[in-house]
């Protein structure tokens, strides 16, 4: 779901283990970057059980990451999906705070 505009668009997201990044784009080609989330700024990433994203497209596929200054709302195209999106950033985050120690 947006930031500014509380629309549900599709994202192409891409994690990148080496910048501790989570960037995402327009579209697979990658051509437009919309924004980046860094591993570091990562607070949590949890199973929306509330349905608080609005109008979500699929609400049981509803996931958040919450950062220190913004909620993401993001929809995985299935359960199984689900649960590896969520597991690899909270992984890349948790590897964050690892490196750090």
């Amino acid at each position: 779901m947006g930031g500014k505009i509380k629309s549900w668009k599709k994202r192409w997201f891409v994690f990148d283990r080496m910048r501790r990044t989570f960037s995402y784009y327009v579209d697979k080609h990658e051509s437009k970057l919309k924004g980046v989330i860094y591993f570091q700024a990562i607070e949590e990433v949890y199973y929306d059980h509330l349905r608080s994203a609005t109008k979500s497209p699929n609400p049981a596929l509803t996931f958040c990451v919450k950062t220190h200054d913004r909620l993401y709302y993001m929809v995985a195209p299935s359960s199984e999906a689900m649960r590896i999106w969520m597991d690899v950033i909270v992984t890349g985050a948790e590897g964050y705070t690892q490196f750090m120690t």
